[in-house]
């Protein structure tokens, strides 16, 4: 798989692609990683205002707000887990929820079977133009994407550090995905760091591989 990254002066992206032994369906998410999902669980990473802070002005170059309801992803992780209101979904987000609120990086996971990849339309990250929405949930609510930094199939924006499109989301036939981590350069080795914490996760599933860009 390649994804073309368009040229970001704020963005470190890390990508790869999780192969699992069977469908997701059929996979229990341990519970070493549902601990997680405590705010006070012992992890090798914590989140931070100076994280929270280089990750919205990365969002904001090309335009993008992300404050309120389009608040990234990690932010939203926090409130849930003091809120209680994080619970376990399926091994893939399960394991991207707990290392996103650890570590502050929002994080997308695509069902890798559900994106339109083709060598004229190949998957590319950049900003949606102004007025772009997509649908975010089952319940059909939309947002607006406009001027935040995106995965591109196809078919139009499906990814992004706040909230994935539905139509890619994972479901229980889902056996890849895609692993979109939104660091910062500023934070750039600690981006490399998480990554690797979060391949150790997921290596007992199924494997693993690179994603050229």
């Amino acid at each position: 798989m390649k994804i073309e990254v368009h040229p970001h002066p704020q963005l470190c992206l890390r990508c790869f692609v999780t192969e699992f032994s069977q469908r997701i369906e059929n996979l229990t998410t341990p519970a070493s990683v549902l601990e997680l999902f405590a705010a006070n669980a012992e992890a090798p990473f914590a989140s931070s205002d100076v994280i929270r802070k280089t990750t919205r002005d990365m969002l904001r170059v090309c335009g993008f707000k992300p404050t309120g309801r389009s608040k990234p992803a990690a932010e939203y992780l926090i409130k849930a887990v003091e809120k209680e209101i994080l619970s376990p979904i399926n091994v893939p987000v399960d394991v991207c929820n707990a290392v996103s609120l650890h570590s502050g990086i929002p994080i997308s996971v695509v069902d890798c079977d559900l994106l339109n990849e083709s060598t004229t339309a190949p998957l590319k990250v950049m900003p949606a133009e102004k007025n772009t929405r997509y649908v975010f949930n089952a319940s059909g609510q939309e947002m607006d994407i406009g001027g935040l930094l995106c995965l591109w199939d196809a078919d139009g924006p499906c990814a992004n550090a706040v909230k994935d499109s539905q139509r890619t989301k994972t479901n229980p036939q889902t056996k890849r995905v895609l692993t979109l981590m939104w660091g910062t350069q500023d934070l750039s080795d600690r981006v490399g760091q998480v990554e690797s914490w979060y391949r150790s996760l997921l290596e007992p599933f199924g494997s693993l591989m690179d994603v050229e860009s």
